[in-house]
């Protein structure tokens, strides 16, 4: 009997662990991990040459990265720990791994082959300033979560998202790599400068770290009929050019994404403007109650 009494008071002592995590919580980080290692197997298949094959490792990368956020919020698994993940994961996947793959394609390889020493420590330097300034953007993101922005600002980012200007440095590298068995030799060799390659790294490095507002599509709201209907003629399109071509179309919408950038501005200063004139209207009105 006495043995029994003991046993009965051991398990009625114990507490549960404080520590215990669900499983579900453990899911959204596993994607997060799955989109670094496809950056990570990127890089290694671009510095063997295999730059088909980089990008399809890329654009993995691009949709676990858009997957983890939305399952950890069905899941309600967010969690500070998969916020930092994400952010380390991101400047692999949009940062460096892009910059290396844009670094060997225009210098010929691993082994640079035809390409001038000269031009190979440029691009070097040019795919390492991109890299850093995609690793800035993403910093200053993250202290901007903690910031309440302006009322105009709120439809906007600030420079361009680290998936996007991912995407639009390697516009050439997808048509190039992509289209070659139907686009001119001449064409492809165009695309192919190391000049070209230097040219995109530093231009859209410097529009991530740039504080210009660019298109959020978060923010985008569709009134009316009219408007849906239209925005369901042209997602059908690109739906159907997707399934068709699926990187002549990525190629061509990262073109079209240089596009949004003066009109985004546009838009951005006229709402600018809007708020700053209603600021002494407001401050002219009688408070209620004084």
């Amino acid at each position: 009997m006495g043995k029994f009494r003991l046993r009965g008071r051991w398990r009625k002592n114990r507490e549960p662990r404080q520590d215990s995590v669900p499983l579900r919580a453990i899911v959204p980080n596993l994607v997060t991990s799955l989109a670094a290692c496809c950056g990570i197997a990127s890089i290694s298949l671009s510095s063997e040459g295999r730059f088909g094959q980089a990008l399809v490792a890329l654009l993995i990368a691009a949709v676990c990265d858009g997957m983890d956020g939305r399952i950890a919020r069905l899941l309600k698994a967010s969690s500070k720990l998969g916020a930092e993940l994400d952010s380390l994961a991101d400047f692999v996947n949009f940062g460096v791994a892009p910059a290396m793959l844009v670094y060997f394609w225009v210098t010929g390889g691993p082994l640079h082959l035809g390409c001038n020493a000269r031009v190979v420590q440029l691009t070097l330097g040019c795919a390492l300033y991109y890299a850093m300034c995609d690793c800035f953007r993403l910093a200053r993101f993250n202290t901007m979560l903690e910031q309440e922005p302006l009322p105009y600002w709120k439809k906007y980012f600030t420079g361009i998202p680290a998936p996007g200007g991912c995407w639009m440095v390697l516009t050439p590298v997808i048509l190039s790599v992509q289209c070659s068995g139907w686009v001119p030799a001449k064409v492809c060799d165009a695309l192919r400068s190391p000049y070209l390659g230097m040219a995109m790294l530093l231009f859209v490095g410097t529009l991530m770290a740039s504080r210009l507002p660019t298109v959020s599509l978060k923010a985008i709201r569709l009134n009316g009929k009219r408007q849906m209907q239209v925005f369901m003629v042209v997602a059908l399109l690109l739906i159907g050019a997707l399934v068709a071509d699926l990187w002549l179309t990525l190629g061509v919408m990262g073109c079209l994404y240089f596009l949004t950038v003066p009109m985004t501005g546009l838009s951005f200063l006229k709402a600018r403007s809007r708020y700053e004139r209603s600021l002494p209207a407001a401050a002219s009105e009688p408070h209620v109650g004084a």
